[in-house]
């Protein structure tokens, strides 16, 4: 599909805004279901969700660009804890809208399958340390590790869409890109779904279209796939996400 075409489809969506949106559904305490797809399926299943779902729109723009800063220690706790699946478990990083060019320090806490996120505003992307204000938010939320360094950078551009009937939102990951101070890999053949809910409604329209596709929920961590990626699989241990690299590369062979 060419961008013309793609661009062509999603404006047939009726609009949102983000206040109307934040209203209707925030979400910031919730369960996410995550597939991954290749660029071609979804391209062929977005034109089916027009009906159930309404696009964000912000100032005319809805293909929106994102920009994040991932923190972790020199352990990479926060990579270890995902990795021995851990229950309760955090991630720290800066995010910024760049088109609005607003920009949070976000914590997220995942603890027994629902995720919380908790959040403040800041200027833009740090670039370097944190603040002592920002030190304070996330010690504030309940990590408890030290000296958080900036470990890598994700660039992605977001599709959000926001149930018409349903309270919930779901939003496609596309052009995703990692980046750290030695290296740049970019993942452009996959698309990372995330369906985002109050709890698990599998009546949900985008479900029950994943199901008829025959695509299962798939658990994935864009900041996991970054570290390994970036820091190489000799370096980080990796043997619990094995699959999910496999699946990746396999994946492209399935884009045209």
């Amino acid at each position: 599909m060419s961008p013309e075409h793609f661009h062509t489809i999603i404006q047939e969506f009726s609009p949102i805004g983000l206040d109307e949106m934040n209203t209707k559904s925030q979400l910031m305490d919730r369960v996410d279901t995550k597939f991954v797809l290749t660029i071609n399926q979804f391209t062929e299943i977005l034109s089916e969700l027009k009906n159930e779902y309404k696009v964000l729109e912000i100032d005319g723009v809805r293909l929106s660009n994102y920009e994040s800063e991932y923190f972790d220690d020199d352990l990479l706790s926060f990579y270890i804890d995902h990795h021995r699946q851990k229950v309760d478990r955090f991630k720290v990083r800066f995010r910024k809208y760049v088109e609005s060019n607003i920009a949070f320090l976000e914590v997220k806490h995942k603890k027994k399958g629902r995720t919380n996120k908790q959040r403040i505003l800041v200027d833009d992307l740090p670039g370097g340390p944190m603040t002592k204000k920002q030190s304070s938010f996330v010690k504030s939320t309940g990590v408890d590790q030290n000296k958080l360094n900036h470990v890598l950078t994700n660039k992605f551009s977001r599709l959000t869409l926001v149930g018409i009937n349903h309270n919930e939102r779901l939003t496609f990951d596309l052009n995703l890109t990692f980046t750290n101070k030695k290296k740049e890999v970019v993942l452009s053949h996959i698309v990372i779904a995330e369906l985002k809910q109050t709890r698990v409604i599998r009546t949900s329209p985008f479900f029950s279209l994943m199901k008829k596709k025959l695509i299962r929920p798939y658990r994935i961590s864009k900041y996991c796939i970054g570290i390994i990626e970036l820091l190489g699989k000799e370096n980080v241990k990796y043997n619990r996400f094995k699959k999910k690299i496999l699946k990746i590369q396999k994946l492209k062979k399935h884009v045209a």
